[in-house]
């Protein structure tokens, strides 16, 4: 593929690492939908599965007072706290919680990870706050090697076995948990849409298209 597509689906993996970062405001619903979100992302559904996480995340955009008020914000703000700040939802959104045998954050997968980035030239701003395992950190570290795929250490087979060894891992479960448990139509659409997203990128990086 053109270093051009690459650079397009480094700008969803951001859109959606933002989506996760911090808690939506009107500012940011009102971008999403002047964009059109989420069919204004450059991976679009190859499938009738992910089709599906697409239709679902519109469906779930529609359902939020245009403006919001502020009740629906502060209802969202609430269920961003349960997921990704509190722990109220047991759907951890750092990779170790998940995969370590006691449930416990900050292992092994986080000091994996750190490596990682170290190797590309990034390092987590502050891990005691955000570990290096975080789904935020993680999504940001797919955009910034996609960034790089017209250089010579660009190799999507690599960054796809990087998502199969860590992201892909735990995704499934986290996107189940938060559906599971969320009140709000909107993060359970996101997770499921992120997990589609992640996905379809994958089998992507296992076959790229030609250059364009």
């Amino acid at each position: 593929m053109s270093s051009e597509t690459w650079a397009a689906l480094a700008d969803d993996a951001e859109t959606l690492a933002r989506l996760h970062d911090r808690e939506l405001d009107a500012a940011t619903l009102a971008a999403l939908r002047e964009v059109g979100f989420p069919d204004n992302l450059a991976l679009l559904p190859q499938d009738a599965t992910a089709s599906e996480a697409w239709d679902t995340m519109r469906a779930a955009l529609g359902f939020i007072a245009n403006p919001p008020q502020a009740a629906d914000l502060d209802a969202l703000a609430v269920e961003y706290a349960a997921i990704y700040l509190t722990g109220a939802y047991g759907a951890s959104p750092a990779e170790s919680v998940w995969l370590d045998q006691d449930h416990i954050a900050c292992q092994q997968p986080m000091f994996e990870l750190r490596e990682i980035y170290l190797a590309a030239g990034l390092a987590a701003e502050n891990w005691r706050k955000r570990p290096d395992d975080h789904l935020v950190l993680q999504l940001q570290y797919i955009a910034h090697r996609l960034r790089r795929a017209a250089s010579a250490d660009f190799l999507p087979s690599e960054l796809g076995e990087i998502m199969d060894a860590h992201l892909l891992r735990w995704l499934p479960d986290f996107a189940a948990r938060v559906a599971a448990r969320t009140a709000q139509p909107f993060y359970a659409a996101l997770e499921h849409l992120t997990l589609v997203w992640c996905q379809t990128l994958r089998r992507l990086l296992a076959d790229p298209l030609p250059n364009q």
